[in-house]
C-alpha cells in the first residue's frame, strides 16, 4: 500500500473512531439522563431535601424525640422527607420540619384519647368510666416510687394500698372489710375460687348470664373447679328452690344482676333478705358498682342495699358507675373478705400502685365525670347544643340541634334512658371525625350522625366543634 492510500486509511479509521466515541458519548449522555431525570426545578428540588442528621437538630424535633424516642421521630422525619421529594411541601428544612411534627403522635402510646359522643357513658369500647382530674393527678404522682408498701414512719412494711382500701370502707361503711382486685370477674373468681372449688354453687337459671365479649358466667365458674347447680328457671326462681338445692357440698348461693338484659312480664325473684338465713353465705354480683341507690337509677343494684339485706359478700365493677378505674371489688363480712385477701390467688389477681391511687382519689375526690354525666341538667345540654349548632351552622356545616336519649351503658340501669340533646349531622361525618385529629365518636341513627352531650364536658365543647369542623372541610 502506497502512502496516499495508507494516509487515506488512516483517515478513515480516525473517522470510524471518532463516530464509535461520540456514539459512545451519546449513548452515555441518554443513560445519564434516563437515570437521573432532565435537569430542571423537580431534579433542584429532590437534591434540596434536608438531610436527617440535619432535620434531627431541629429543637422541636429533638424535644419530641425524648418525649416519644428517636425511632417515632426519625419514621416521622423519613416520612416527611419523601413528601419533600414528591413536591408534596417544599423542601425547605423548616416546611419539612414542621410535617414531621405533625405526624406525630401526642404520646408515646398507640391508644387515643376520644371525645364520646355516643350517648352511652360508660362505652365499654371506649374504656367505661373517664377518670376524674384528681384521679388522672394521683395516676401521674404514683408513677414513680411511692410508699405503696411501706410506713415512712416506722420504716418498715405496711399493709399494700391501706389509704385506697380506708378510703373504700369508708364509701361503703356497712362492709366489715374491703378487698380490691384487678376487675369485676377476677371478684368473682376469686370468691368462687376460694369458697367453693370442688363444692357447688347454687345459682338460679335465669342469672347464668353472658358478661361480654363472648365470656359466659358458667364458663368462669366452672374454670374456678365449682360445680353450679342451676335451680329455678328462666323468669320464676323463689327462696324455696333455693333451700330445696342446699346440702352439705354447698358453697355459697349466688345472685347476679342479669346487667344487660331485663326479664317482664310473668316473673318472679327471691330477694337477698330470703336467701340470708339458709346457713350459707351468700354472694352477690350487683356489677355496676353502685355504692348506695341513686335517684335516678331506683332499679339498680347498689351495695349498701345488698349488705343490710343480708348478704355475706357483695362483688362489683369500679369502672362503671363508681367512675374509677378498672378493678373488682370485694365487700362483706370482714372474715370472709380476710379469707379472700390471704388466697393464693389473690397475689395473682392483685391490683397496682396506679390503679390503688386513682381508686382512692376517686372515692375521696370530688364528683366523678361518670357522676356529672349522669346527672346533668337536659335544659343545660340543649343550651350547649344550640349554641353549637348556630356556630357550625354559620359556617354552612349542615347540622340541626335535636332532641336526644342516651344510656347509662357498661351493663348498668338496662332500659333506663337520659333525657339529652345532640348534633345532628350527615351520616358521613361519622366515619370522619372517628378518623380526625380529635377523633369523635358519634352514633347513627335515622340516617344521621348524632353527636349526643350527655357524656362530652362542656369544655370539651370548643374542640368538639373544631373536630366537626374539620371533618366539613374534607
Amino acid at each position: 500500500m502506497g502512502p496516499l492510500e495508507q494516509a487515506w486509511a488512516g483517515g478513515r479509521d480516525r473517522d470510524r473512531m471518532d463516530a464509535r466515541g461520540t456514539a459512545r458519548q451519546t449513548r452515555t449522555h441518554r443513560s445519564r439522563q434516563s437515570v437521573s431525570g432532565p435537569a430542571g426545578p423537580d431534579t433542584d428540588a429532590r437534591r434540596r431535601v434536608p438531610r436527617t442528621d440535619v432535620l434531627l437538630r431541629d429543637p422541636r424535633l429533638a424535644e419530641a424525640a425524648a418525649r416519644l424516642g428517636a425511632s417515632a421521630v426519625k419514621a416521622a422525619v423519613r416520612r416527611a422527607q419523601e413528601g419533600a421529594r414528591t413536591g408534596r411541601i417544599p423542601p425547605e428544612p423548616e416546611a419539612v420540619a414542621d410535617e414531621a411534627l405533625a405526624l406525630l403522635p401526642d404520646t408515646a402510646c398507640g391508644l387515643r384519647a376520644v371525645i364520646n359522643a355516643t350517648g352511652v357513658l360508660l362505652h365499654t369500647n371506649l374504656g367505661r368510666a373517664p377518670l376524674s382530674a384528681a384521679a388522672r393527678r394521683a395516676v401521674a404522682e404514683a408513677a414513680g416510687p411511692t410508699d405503696v408498701e411501706l410506713d415512712l414512719a416506722t420504716g418498715v412494711r405496711a399493709r399494700r394500698g391501706r389509704t385506697a382500701l380506708r378510703a373504700l370502707q369508708d364509701r361503703v361503711p356497712d362492709a366489715g372489710a374491703v378487698h380490691v382486685v384487678n376487675n369485676g370477674a377476677a371478684a368473682l373468681v376469686l370468691a368462687a375460687t376460694a369458697l367453693a372449688a370442688g363444692r357447688e354453687i347454687v345459682i338460679s337459671r335465669g342469672e347464668m348470664v353472658e358478661i361480654g365479649d363472648g365470656f359466659r358466667l358458667p364458663d368462669l365458674l366452672a374454670a374456678t373447679g365449682a360445680r353450679l347447680r342451676e335451680v329455678g328457671t328462666t323468669n320464676r326462681t323463689t327462696a324455696e328452690d333455693y333451700a330445696a338445692a342446699i346440702g352439705p357440698d354447698t358453697g355459697f348461693v349466688l345472685k347476679v344482676h342479669p346487667s344487660n338484659f331485663r326479664i317482664t312480664g310473668f316473673t318472679r325473684a327471691a330477694g337477698v333478705d330470703q336467701l340470708a338465713g339458709l346457713g350459707v353465705p351468700v354472694v352477690v354480683d350487683i356489677g355496676s358498682g353502685l355504692p348506695a341507690p341513686h335517684p335516678l337509677l331506683p332499679g339498680e343494684p347498689d351495695a349498701a342495699t345488698q349488705l343490710r339485706a343480708g348478704a355475706s359478700l357483695v362483688t362489683a365493677s369500679g369502672d362503671k358507675l363508681l367512675g374509677g378505674p378498672q378493678c373488682g371489688l370485694l365487700l362483706g363480712e370482714a372474715g370472709l373478705v380476710r379469707t379472700l385477701a390471704r388466697h393464693p390467688l389473690a397475689r395473682a389477681l392483685r391490683v397496682d400502685k396506679l390503679t390503688l391511687a386513682a381508686l382512692e382519689a376517686t372515692l375521696t375526690g370530688p364528683p366523678t365525670p361518670t357522676a356529672e354525666a349522669l346527672t346533668a341538667d337536659p335544659a343545660a345540654l340543649r343550651t350547649r347544643v344550640d349554641r353549637l349548632a348556630a356556630s357550625l351552622g354559620a359556617d354552612g356545616v349542615d347540622v340541626r340541634a335535636v332532641e336526644s336519649a342516651a344510656t347509662v351503658g357498661g351493663g348498668g340501669a338496662p332500659g333506663v334512658t337520659l333525657p339529652s340533646a345532640a348534633l345532628s349531622l350527615p351520616e358521613p361525618f361519622a366515619a370522619a371525625l372517628r378518623t380526625g385529629r380529635i377523633p369523635v365518636v358519634g352514633r347513627l341513627e335515622g340516617g344521621r350522625c348524632l353527636l349526643d352531650l350527655r357524656a362530652v364536658p362542656a369544655q370539651d365543647d370548643v374542640r368538639l366543634a373544631e373536630a366537626v369542623r374539620a371533618a366539613a372541610g374534607g
